[in-house]
């Protein structure tokens, strides 16, 4: 018998604008609030301080801007799912590009004010259906806008561990959003139906080859907490640690999933 194809996941269109604006928001209003000093603060990206990851958001979030200016490429040739992989190759360009936005905005707080207009013009003007020519491939805007949840919601994370007290606030939508396709980018990399990887209440996916498991309770199973599941996901947090800090919980001979992680470099 031939194995079952799993089903791509779709995202609801309008969850998903309202949930990019209002995590963006988020970060928008918590900005206006640091100084100088905290601006220079380090970060656990590299050499970036806080100045640089802000401008990384902006930069994330005019991604969409400057796709948009581009012509409407003739066909998808990416799933968003597939987004996920392509980042890594590019580290250093966008590390690169980071500083002289940063250099070039000095107000932080002003710049992100502007992105925020600016993306929500464009998504009044813009039908989700409409490909764009990304770094990634071509996929449609409303596709594309998941990944920018993901961006902004692991940088809501990497701002938040640099500034203590900050605390900006998650999306719920956002962090769903970021959840799944990190969930399901480890089910492509790692194809197969012998582990279950819970996160709840957002996700669950199976994943490495082996036994499949049909019913009951699944002999290998791996489970944590949506932030816990972005930090492994794109490296922030190592597999051992987070099982040394009883962050995530691993049943079964098959559970140990650290050799995949991180997913998104």
């Amino acid at each position: 018998m031939p194995t079952a194809r799993k089903r791509t996941r779709t995202y609801d269109s309008a969850k998903t604008r309202t949930a990019v604006l209002a995590q963006l928001t988020h970060v928008r209003d918590a900005v206006r609030a640091l100084g100088p000093d905290q601006l220079g603060r380090p970060t656990r990206l590299d050499a970036w301080t806080v100045r640089d990851l802000l401008a990384h958001i902006g930069m994330a979030v005019t991604a969409v801007q400057r796709a948009l200016e581009r012509p409407a490429p003739p066909r998808q040739t990416v799933t968003v799912v597939e987004w996920a992989f392509s980042t890594g190759s590019r580290a250093g360009a966008i590390a690169d590009y980071t500083r002289g936005l940063a250099a070039a905005h000095p107000d932080p707080g002003a710049h992100l004010a502007d992105v925020d207009r600016s993306l929500r013009a464009l998504l009044a003007e813009h039908p989700g259906s409409r490909l764009l020519d990304t770094s990634a491939g071509a996929l449609p805007l409303d596709d594309y806008l998941v990944t920018r949840a993901v961006e902004l919601v692991v940088h809501t994370d990497d701002l938040n561990a640099a500034v203590p007290g900050l605390e900006v606030p998650y999306d719920r939508q956002a962090l769903a959003a970021a959840t799944r396709l990190l969930a399901d980018a480890l089910a492509v990399k790692a194809p197969g139906g012998t582990t279950e990887v819970r996160v709840p209440p957002f996700a669950v996916v199976q994943c490495v080859e082996g036994p499949r498991h049909t019913r009951g309770t699944p002999p290998n199973v791996v489970e944590t907490d949506p932030l816990t599941w972005i930090r492994l996901a794109t490296g922030r947090t190592a597999w051992a640690d987070a099982l040394a800090a009883a962050q995530v919980s691993a049943s079964g001979e098959r559970a140990d999933i650290g050799g995949l992680l991180p997913v998104m470099a």
